[in-house]
């Protein structure tokens, strides 16, 4: 069956950014001179997707309202003559279809994706974390669609990860890789504090088969007081007839979800682009000298 749908759930407060988040969004900080969000959004365009499903809370309308039409800016750079940003801000209205729903309670992950039970029915979809970014010659969320194509089941997409870091993250168990990338697994467990089963971390790219509803229905609160996806999908790779798989998703991810993880995705993108990269080879000497 086509995917059609992808899910971004953006309905957390953003803690590791306050005081900035208190009245901005985390999702809409910039990566340069574009939102976070609109790097997510990017992906899922070019995975062929135009149905997006942002599972919002209150007071964050500002990610919905990037997508649509800017009616008064647009006249006003209009009257000016700015018809460079005057398609850069068409252009992102078009990118698009948005429905919005909204997560009251802040339950985790798997609670976000429980809210869109009725809105995605009974197809397969995408659910893709606002806050990893990933750069690779063939989209993340292509590769996750290509691999559903091949195996027609569940999905998380997986990276290798430091030994340090593995409490940090859904660490799964994976079987002998059945084709290349892609691994049956054995389980997923959440933020393990010791003996992780390896090194492969969930990293917020997920395609989903609509059994994961029933999964959530039956997991209980787990790490942190919430409702974890990891645990949902232990579930249903445990079901008979269920089945999980993992893909090693090719290329860079950057975490702007944490600070330092922001701060280097800035970097990283700003040094591709010619007008700034001579200015901040020069900065670096400054601060950074040999």
């Amino acid at each position: 069956m086509e995917i059609r749908k992808a899910v971004i759930p953006v309905a957390g407060w953003g803690t590791r950014f306050l005081p900035a988040t208190k009245s901005v969004a985390k999702e809409m900080l910039p990566i340069v001179d574009m939102p976070t969000i609109h790097y997510i959004v990017q992906e899922i365009c070019d995975a062929n997707i135009t149905q997006v499903i942002f599972v919002n809370a209150a007071g964050k309308s500002s990610i919905e309202d990037y997508f649509d039409r800017s009616y008064g800016l647009e006249k006003w750079l209009e009257e000016r003559g700015k018809t460079e940003q005057l398609e850069k801000v068409r252009k992102v209205s078009e990118m698009i279809e948005v429905c919005t729903v909204r997560q009251k309670d802040p339950l985790g992950l798997a609670n976000a994706v429980s809210c869109v039970r009725d809105m995605v029915g009974d197809e397969p979809f995408t659910v893709l974390v606002g806050d990893d970014i990933f750069v690779s010659e063939k989209p993340a969320m292509l590769q996750m669609i290509e691999a559903y194509q091949r195996c027609q089941k569940s999905i998380v997409g997986v990276k290798e990860v430091p030994d340090d870091k593995t409490h940090l993250y859904g660490i799964i168990d994976p079987e002998a890789a059945e084709m290349e990338h892609l691994f049956k697994l054995k389980s997923i467990v959440e933020k393990p504090t010791e003996n992780p089963p390896s090194n492969y971390a969930a990293v917020g790219r997920y395609v989903l088969t609509p059994d994961i509803f029933d999964c959530i229905d039956q997991t209980p609160k787990g790490n942190g007081g919430e409702i974890q996806i990891t645990d949902a999908l232990d579930i249903l790779n445990r079901r008979e007839g269920g089945g999980v798989y993992a893909l090693d998703l090719q290329g860079e991810r950057h975490d702007a979800g944490d600070v330092c993880g922001w701060i280097k995705a800035n970097i990283a993108f700003a040094m591709e682009r010619p007008e700034f990269a001579d200015e901040l080879r020069e900065l670096f000497r400054t601060y950074l000298p040999e």
